[in-house]
């Protein structure tokens, strides 16, 4: 168990496992973390990125953990080759990180009431649902992603590139300011894995008391992340970036 699709696989699932659990720290009832907020929330997914990339190249990885990642890079360099087998890597470590959730917050779900609460902490769902609105935050906030996430290994940040290991945390303190600044309309899926896996695994699991899993909304986090990886490949490209 070690290369590219097993880094995939394994840093998304950690990294998930950690975002989605931060979140059901917060949301849940009796859990120790109940009531914490946003910051925790925003602060947790910082880590969880940081920690996902760190188990993804470990184990031989490349650390995408991100489909919107991994359609950009192959749009700047034009390789289209790991597309497939890296999105599948990262879908199935994201269904497995919310089935994993589930059962390490496994009492708490008959405790908590709130069906949209527990819904919240496998995807993602707007503070004020307006599909047109919400496509356009997810995409706008993806190419921000992107650009600044790209520029972290650009020769003009670091000529001589960057010192083993740094790279992580700056993506992680990336990741936990666009939570805190740009995350409030929708969530910040900014990842089509990190929301339609544990979206997938909220759907077939047996959570007590859950509600349905928002599939009118579901396209948006996957779409718009992805086209706006895309966007954000091009322009790194125009900038030297890439």
């Amino acid at each position: 168990m070690h290369g590219p699709i097993f880094g995939e696989f394994l840093g998304t699932l950690i990294l998930i496992l950690l975002g989605d659990g931060v979140v059901a720290n917060v949301l849940l009832k009796k859990s120790k973390g109940e009531n914490s907020g946003w910051i925790v929330i925003t602060t947790g997914w910082g880590l969880a990125v940081l920690c996902g990339i760190i188990a993804s190249l470990g184990v031989g990885g490349v650390a995408h953990l991100n489909p919107a990642v991994t359609i950009a890079l192959a749009v700047a360099n034009g390789a289209y080759d790991t597309l497939v087998p890296y999105i599948a890597a990262q879908m199935v470590g994201a269904f497995c990180a919310g089935v994993l959730v589930w059962l390490i917050y496994l009492p708490h779900w008959a405790e908590t009431p709130d069906q949209g609460a527990k819904l919240g902490i496998f995807c993602t769902g707007p503070g004020i649902r307006n599909i047109p609105a919400n496509a356009l935050c997810e995409f706008l906030v993806t190419i921000v992603l992107v650009l600044v996430g790209f520029a972290i290994g650009s020769k003009g940040v670091a000529a001589n590139g960057l010192p083993a290991g740094f790279g992580p945390y700056l993506w992680g303190m990336l990741v936990w300011a666009l939570g805190l600044s740009l995350g409030g309309p929708t969530g910040y899926a900014i990842n089509p894995a990190r929301d339609l896996g544990p979206r997938i695994a909220h759907a077939v699991l047996p959570i007590a008391g859950k509600g349905g899993s928002d599939w009118g909304y579901a396209l948006v986090p996957v779409l718009a992340p992805s086209v706006g990886g895309i966007v954000g490949a091009v322009l790194c490209k125009m900038t030297g970036i890439l």
